[in-house]
């Protein structure tokens, strides 16, 4: 089985981390491309003990806030 993800990568120092929006796994790399692997072996591990939850209503932008 398969599942796809929403996920989120943020440059923080030297490591990049990607985060999976929907269950909040994380893991990091050096560069974004590693980030993504090693996100999917983490995702991979997670979802061994625990059942996906799929949707379909999943709804991505952007917004500006004045600060």
């Amino acid at each position: 089985m398969s599942i796809k993800c929403t996920i989120i990568i943020q440059k923080e120092e030297a490591w990049y981390v990607a985060t999976d929006v929907s269950s909040g796994v994380a893991s990091q790399g050096k560069t974004i491309d590693e980030s993504i692997e090693n996100l999917k072996e983490a995702l991979s591990l997670y979802y061994e003990d625990n059942e996906p939850e799929i949707s379909s209503d999943v709804f991505v932008t952007t917004m500006e806030v004045a600060v």
